[in-house]
């Protein structure tokens, strides 16, 4: 009997020791390794973005980490997805550069039980090589309103441009089109005419060099849309150095901090952005419930944010972080981000 007794306690402190049944050792949040890989180092747009992940994780206490490559190539961030596999990380929160030429590696990451979070945009088309996606705002809204925003200050006529990120970008170019379908279909901007789209890659200076050659080639162009954070501040900085403030109007998607200066001094009337770091902060909280399977992927389910509210898995496992914010002279200094 005495032999028994002992044997059993020892296979109890066996089972304490190794975790085996203990509710004590199973993995929370303080075990968790998440990443975050922005499209290309330097843009503020993704330090907003990085600093809602750390706030996250000093909320939650997971090991939060971000890394990037310089230039925001199709393919430029697949070496940096295999190293963090390499790391066994629990998960990739990732804002792609391209809608497809990733999915091989999401794929890989994904088989060894990764969870991988889209920040920012998605992958049309691809949606079985990600677990979720996080949109900054309803896409489906996304061009149709910066065209109202651009005809609100030109009095809806006049030649306009698109200066945008890379032409792979799977966000810019779904903007694009519903641009483009606006502008088409809707007889409020019958007398706006797009004239072009170039690219400039996420790169300032040749974002800068793009929208310089625009305003050469069209000395009619009466406004530019940017959809990008690195352009609009870049096509802004074009048009004040060229004294084409207000003749030339931009709008698009910048951070209060890099466009305060333009609209100070009128080169740009109005812009309008989310809040990005609003982003990292919903990424955060959702990958920790992912990665301990405590949040479902599946449509109609809803989650807690602090701060944020109640959140909802839509269709095709698309999560809407909230609407965005017109800025101008008026409320400018109310943000700082």
């Amino acid at each position: 009997m005495r032999t028994r007794f002992v044997a059993i306690i020892l296979c109890l402190t066996l089972a304490i020791f190794f975790g085996f049944g203990s509710p004590a050792t199973a993995k929370d949040a303080k075990d968790l390794k998440i990443v975050y890989i922005p499209k290309n180092t330097g843009n503020p747009y993704f330090d907003s973005i990085i600093n809602g992940f750390k706030k996250a994780s000093e909320e939650l206490g997971f090991t939060f980490t971000t890394t990037a490559p310089a230039t925001a190539e199709a393919t430029s961030q697949i070496p940096f997805i295999k190293t963090q596999m390499q790391r066994k990380v629990d998960v990739i929160a990732i804002s792609p550069n391209s809608p497809d030429a990733l999915n091989r590696v999401f794929k890989q990451a994904m088989d060894r039980g990764i969870k991988v979070v889209i920040v920012n945009s998605d992958i049309p088309g691809s949606e079985d090589y990600r677990h979720v996606a996080i949109l900054p705002m309803d896409f489906e809204v996304t061009g149709s309103s910066q065209v109202e925003l651009l005809g609100s200050v030109i009095d809806y006529k006049g030649e306009i441009a698109i200066v945008s990120a890379t032409a792979d970008a799977p966000d810019q170019n779904y903007w694009i089109e519903g641009m483009k379908k606006t502008l088409a279909n809707d007889t409020k901007y019958k007398d706006m005419n797009l004239v072009s789209i170039v690219y400039g890659d996420d790169d300032p200076q040749k974002s800068l060099t793009e929208t310089e050659a625009l305003l050469t080639k069209y000395p009619n162009l009466r406004g530019i849309i940017s959809p990008t954070t690195v352009g609009v501040a870049a096509a802004a900085q074009a048009v004040e150095n060229a004294g084409r403030a207000p003749q030339t109007q931009v709008i698009g998607l910048g951070t209060p901090n890099q466009m305060r200066r333009f609209i100070k001094n009128k080169t740009v009337t109005k812009f309008a952005l989310w809040s990005p770091y609003d982003e990292g902060y919903l990424a955060g909280y959702l990958s920790v419930g992912l990665a301990l399977d405590q949040i479902k992927t599946e449509e109609g389910v809803t989650f807690e944010v602090p701060g944020l509210g109640q959140r909802t898995i839509g269709k095709n496992r698309i999560i809407i972080t909230g609407p965005p914010t017109v800025f101008d002279i008026n409320n400018i200094d109310e943000y700082n981000f």
